[in-house]
């Protein structure tokens, strides 16, 4: 009977394959039918950056969103690109396995945290999204089907398509790591009141490997949290943070807290970490009435876009006679050893509060991008935050998203390039490594099928 059982499964899997290799055959000769610029068809989006309204036509990667296998004995996933992390987190939890690294939001998908780097609280000890890759089945811009792994003639591409943003291809498929969890997560959230010494407690949590996660929440100048997450086999209660509650007020409120694991994984999406709050669902009343399902990340994000298509937020603003005000929705990261300073720059600066916190390292023997180079003997810690400040009069409106890059550069730092950003091409080539990117670029989109990093990061097209 088992015998029997495992034939099924290996028949289902093939099928799932045969049927994968089919919709990548379609769209590669989609793109062979698509004349000039090329985009992606897609209906939601986890980037910020401003783009205007196309007609041109775009690649329906719709269909690329099964999970093609699960492999509990290897602890390997084959994946196609357009999977969200949730359809992938529910896919392995029943192994008892989940990704190297789960981002935070739910809807972010694999391929896309790949090629714009993903990254979480297990990224201290594994790295960014990409380096638990073990290879890419890529649709290149000059329309081949290619499989990318570290050792072969695409090796050039597999290391480089990190932080390439789609520029250089697609991701059709792609093949991961995968590594044990247990039932629960216990948290323990760590009062700091001097920010040398919250920044110190961090490395040293990073560095002893007692925690399996590990971030972080900045309250403001004196209240600074630590939260060190360890897997258990039990827990005497649990907390929900799907509905009624909210995960980030807890942080506060409890020193010790203890979720299921699937729970953990997203306890920032119900509230958007805290950006929720933008939208005035963080009372009890509402929070009853839109119940688990809308109390989600991309909801919040429909009402952004909403929000940029008719400007609702602007006019309110004037028709309130308050200045406007600058969206300043980044996440950065700088070496531990400069953390302090720019959280001294930050609390000086650019009046949003709170801040997440998250450190990674480069994982040993991982990929390290060359568009997106860090030092592998370096722990770097990320700052995240999203939200908005008042212009003065006079004020640009990019003046304080230029002052975040430029004190990130002099720090030794880089930004991600989800959001809105506001480099010089000079400056950006320099921090994005050009030289590289442009001999990937004549190599897999020498026509230009695509655009380039520089034009769909930066401007504003």
């Amino acid at each position: 009977m088992a015998s029997g059982d495992s034939g099924i499964r290996e028949t289902a899997r093939l099928v799932r394959f045969a049927e994968h290799e089919s919709r990548a055959e379609t769209l590669r000769a989609q793109l062979a039918d698509l004349h000039g610029t090329i985009r992606l068809a897609k209906r939601t989006s986890n980037l910020f950056r401003a783009r205007t309204a196309t007609s041109t036509p775009g690649l329906d990667v719709s269909g690329f969103t099964h999970v093609l296998d699960v492999d509990p004995l290897a602890r390997t996933a084959d994946v196609e690109g357009m999977v969200t992390y949730e359809r992938l987190v529910d896919a392995t939890l029943p192994h008892g396995l989940m990704p190297m690294v789960v981002p935070q939001l739910k809807t972010i998908t694999l391929g896309g945290a790949v090629t714009g780097l993903g990254i979480e609280s297990s990224s201290f000890r594994n790295g960014l999204v990409h380096e638990s890759v073990l290879e890419m089945e890529l649709l290149t811009g000059d329309g081949r089907i290619v499989v990318a792994r570290p050792d072969n003639e695409h090796s050039d591409l597999f290391h480089g398509f990190p932080n390439s943003y789609g520029t250089l291809g697609y991701a059709l498929r792609l093949k991961i790591e995968l590594e044990p969890v247990k039932p629960y997560v216990r948290l323990d959230h760590v009062r700091y009141d001097d920010t040398a010494e919250y920044f110190a407690a961090l490395g040293e949590a990073c560095r002893n490997g007692s925690a399996d996660f590990v971030d972080g929440t900045v309250f403001g100048p004196g209240e600074q949290y630590l939260t060190l997450g360890t897997f258990t086999s039990s827990a005497p209660s649990t907390s929900d943070y799907t509905w009624l509650d909210i995960y980030y007020k807890s942080i506060r409120e409890r020193e010790t807290d203890h979720l299921g694991v699937r729970d953990y994984l997203w306890r920032w999406d119900t509230d958007w970490f805290w950006c929720s709050r933008a939208f005035g669902v963080q009372s009890r009343l509402p929070r009853l009435l839109l119940g688990r399902k809308l109390l989600r990340s991309s909801v919040y994000w429909k009402l952004v876009a909403l929000d940029r298509r008719f400007g609702i937020a602007a006019k309110l603003l004037k028709l309130r006679g308050l200045p406007p005000e600058e969206t300043v929705v980044q996440d950065i990261e700088v070496p531990l050893s400069r953390a302090a300073e720019f959280l001294d720059f930050f609390r000086r600066e650019i009046p949003i509060s709170p801040v997440w916190i998250c450190p990674l390292m480069q994982r040993p023997g991982g990929v390290n991008s060359p568009l997106y180079e860090m030092d592998p003997e370096t722990l770097y810690v990320n700052f995240g935050f999203w939200s908005a400040v008042p212009l003065d009069p006079g004020e640009a409106p990019d003046t304080h998203n230029r002052l975040i890059e430029a004190e990130v550069t002099r720090l030794g730092g880089r930004k991600s390039l989800y959001s809105d950003s506001f480099y010089t091409e000079e400056e950006f080539w320099r921090l994005y490594n050009g030289d590289a990117y442009r001999k990937l670029k004549t190599a897999y989109d020498p026509d230009g099928r695509l655009l380039d990093l520089y034009a769909k990061c930066v401007r504003r097209r």
